[in-house]
């Protein structure tokens, strides 16, 4: 196999006329250079160089292989010209996807302080359903996504990062003229066995959180009388607004729909983790750090929030 490093040897002695200069532009010895184009010279089995008193210049055959030896430093200058201009791209690129409550209650206050300090940055956020956040990082598809598990977080795949972001508990949801709603009670701690006898809006059967609270009812010695089924909170408590049932709804999604009233629980304390997912290397893509960190913060204060709600 030739050694393109020989045609741009050429290529050098070409433009400069001299195995010195030549040497220079490479950092080497002209000592070296000249061992160079000897074994240049048995590999192809041609004189390539005519050395003078005022300098060197090509054979025909060095010529030749010099024309090609052009060529690689041009492609060599535009892969690199391609390559400052993609990672001065991913510098600033940050594509974002979380579950719908995170993209409502979660993102939008990491998201502007992230434009506070990089207005440049090519931000685009998604939807993405928790299930499918590991994998659309591992496909390289995202930069960094929201999800949430209502257990230990799955093991990641290769090259995938998981950071705990926050715990978010679940809160009864009651219609606002219902007995258990009282302005005197609102913010006392109720027990799931308290509503053994209601109508529940709960979600889809299958889906990690109707099973905790399938077991969770089954630990408080009943069986729920279900009337309706849906794969969203929002719809959940929409439903419990018309007064036709309670519902369990994840704090982070509670939207406070008129006609309603939430509640904490006190036993069991029924929850979902929310984490953030990356890749592992995020050297070529700086602003998932940044915007990691700003994530970390606002989960923080959410916390903090929650907390002092419950004092």
């Amino acid at each position: 196999m030739p050694d393109p490093g020989q045609l741009r040897l050429l290529a050098l002695i070409e433009r400069h006329g001299s195995l010195t200069r030549a040497a220079h532009a490479l950092g080497l010895t002209p000592a070296a250079v000249t061992g160079q184009v000897a074994r240049a010279e048995r590999e192809w089995k041609v004189p390539l160089v005519l050395r003078g008193p005022t300098g060197a210049t090509l054979t025909a055959a060095g010529a030749v292989l010099a024309t090609h030896g052009h060529a690689i430093d041009r492609h060599m200058s535009e892969a690199a010209v391609r390559l400052d201009a993609l990672l001065g791209h991913l510098s600033l690129r940050l594509r974002v996807g979380a579950f719908h409550a995170a993209t409502l209650h979660l993102l939008p206050h990491a998201l502007t302080a992230l434009r506070h300090r990089h207005p440049d940055a090519d931000i685009s956020v998604q939807d993405v359903a928790s299930d499918d956040g590991m994998d659309e990082i591992a496909a390289g598809r995202l930069d960094l996504a929201v999800i949430a598990g209502w257990g230990p977080p799955a093991d990641p795949p290769p090259h995938v990062r998981v950071h705990h972001l926050l715990v978010d508990p679940l809160v009864v949801v009651l219609p606002d003229d219902h007995r258990l709603a009282a302005p005197a009670l609102r913010e006392v701690p109720m027990r799931l066995e308290e509503l053994r006898e209601e109508s529940w809006v709960t979600i889809v059967a299958g889906d990690a959180a109707r099973e905790q609270f399938d077991r969770a009812a089954a630990g408080a010695g009943f069986t729920p009388t279900i009337r309706f089924q849906t794969a969203s909170y929002d719809v959940a408590q929409a439903l419990v607004g018309t007064g036709i049932g309670v519902a369990l709804v994840s704090r982070l999604a509670l939207t406070r729909v008129p006609g309603t009233v939430p509640r904490p629980l006190a036993r069991p304390r029924l929850h979902r983790t929310v984490h953030a997912v990356t890749p592992t290397e995020t050297s070529l893509t700086p602003l998932v750090e940044v915007f990691l960190a700003l994530l970390g913060d606002v989960a923080d204060d959410i916390t903090t929030t929650w907390t002092a709600q419950r004092s």
